[in-house]
């Protein structure tokens, strides 16, 4: 089995209760090695290694020594009442032909083997992807947590600023439990948002196996508005390079060769079979002769001839070809499905991408327009031109166009590692 050697992983090794910082690379890294769906993957590429060796051992004669001993007594019998019989023999056989089953088996398990290295490779792949999505949605989660931080801020000083008013009679008790309740639901929403945070966290620790006294804290990244509204490369383009490196379709194209091997098998059984045995032996039997006398009088040499040509066998080879033919059939249709899941994936992502890049870029029209009404309305309440309705709206537009930007920037930046991913088979975070 192959071994990864990854030196960046040496100080990252988990520490309980030790916070390290982790960049997407350390993570699939980390992942790679210590995943236990990927580790029981690479086992079963081992099996198929040993399979693939039990395959062409086929082709070596076989060799086995047997002996056997026997007690008989015949207690009305008019002479000895007792006998022994032992026999010693050395046997070997080898199969000259069997209608190309042997053969075919052996291409057969090279496929498979095959199959297994890119079942792992594609399980990797879905990983990375996996991690990819985990890691956005934490980054996104930490600065929604800031964004919630701020609003608790602002409207706390709006809830004391009331709370002033209201003392010196210039504001009802009513608005003033207006403005706290808006406090109070901005630190409900910032809960909120540091669970999602701690969420996220458990799941890029499940990705890792990570302990559960395990901290983990990421690397941050930082995309400019020309990142996050770049140009999209054909969509066509896109497609066809997905098909060219997606391994789960090579699989299923190697499983569809496999397939046409489990028909030639099963035609085997229609032709004749030949075999060559061969063997050596001698036994003893008391009461006789002495024993090296027996022994020496009872040795024989064999060798042997047998051809075996079929006739009936209760439609047994006709089922099997018919079972093989369907399945090869099947796995025909997997990877048209394969194709047809492959262009959704894409056209989806393609999609998604350019909806929030639409988004992303009217987020930053609203975010500007609300964060400049908000200051005027904060400014004109403490002056006490606009009542408590108006500065909450104000604040909650203010609060949903960040939100909103937020969320835009980091599905259209999703979008784009995932089409990138598909392209190349690589994802690279600053």
């Amino acid at each position: 089995m192959k071994n990864y050697v990854i030196p960046l992983m040496l100080c990252l090794v988990p520490t309980v209760g030790v916070s390290q910082t982790w960049t997407y690379s350390d993570c699939v890294e980390y992942a790679r090695e210590h995943n236990i769906s990927l580790q029981k993957s690479r086992l079963n590429e081992e099996t198929a290694e040993y399979n693939l060796e039990e395959a062409k051992a086929q082709w070596q004669p076989s060799l086995d020594f047997a002996t056997s001993h026997s007690f008989s007594n015949y207690p009305w019998n008019e002479g000895t009442n007792n006998s022994y019989n032992s026999s010693y023999g050395l046997n070997a056989g080898w199969t000259v032909w069997n209608g190309g089953q042997r053969e075919n088996s052996i291409k057969q398990n090279k496929l498979i083997t095959e199959i297994n290295r890119l079942t792992t490779g594609e399980l990797m792949r879905s990983l990375e992807t996996d991690l990819l999505q985990v890691y956005m949605n934490i980054l996104y989660a930490k600065e929604a947590i800031a964004i919630y931080e701020e609003a608790v801020k602002v409207s706390q000083a709006q809830s004391d600023r009331a709370r002033q008013l209201m003392d010196a009679g210039k504001l009802s008790r009513v608005d003033y439990a207006q403005l706290n309740a808006q406090y109070e639901q901005d630190r409900y929403s910032l809960v909120n948002a540091q669970s999602t945070y701690d969420t996220r966290r458990m799941e890029l620790k499940q990705l890792l196996e990570l302990g559960i006294d395990s901290d983990i804290t990421l690397a941050d990244v930082e995309w400019t508005t020309e990142q996050v509204l770049a140009s999209l490369p054909p969509l066509a383009e896109s497609y066809q390079l997905a098909l060219d490196t997606d391994l789960r379709l090579q699989a299923l194209e190697i499983g569809k060769e496999s397939s046409e091997l489990d028909v030639a098998i099963a035609k085997a059984g229609r032709l004749p079979k030949i075999s060559l045995n061969a063997g050596v032996g001698t036994g003893y039997i008391a009461p006789g002769k002495a024993f090296g006398t027996s022994m020496k009088q009872s040795w024989n040499e064999s060798i042997g001839l047998t051809l075996s040509i079929p006739i009936a066998d209760n439609k047994k080879t006709k089922t099997a070809v018919a079972r093989a033919r369907v399945a090869q059939l099947d796995a025909q249709l997997d990877i048209n499905q394969r194709h047809s899941d492959i262009a959704t994936l894409i056209e989806n992502w393609y999609i998604d991408t350019r909806s929030a890049q639409s988004r992303f870029s009217a987020a930053q029209t609203q975010l500007e327009s609300a964060q400049l009404s908000d200051e005027l309305t904060n400014e004109r309440f403490n002056l006490g031109y606009v009542n408590t309705v108006e500065l909450m709206t104000s604040h909650k537009a203010y609060i949903e166009a960040r939100h909103s930007l937020l969320q835009s920037k980091y599905m259209a930046m999703l979008g784009l590692k995932m089409i990138e991913f598909y392209r190349n088979s690589t994802v690279a975070l600053p």
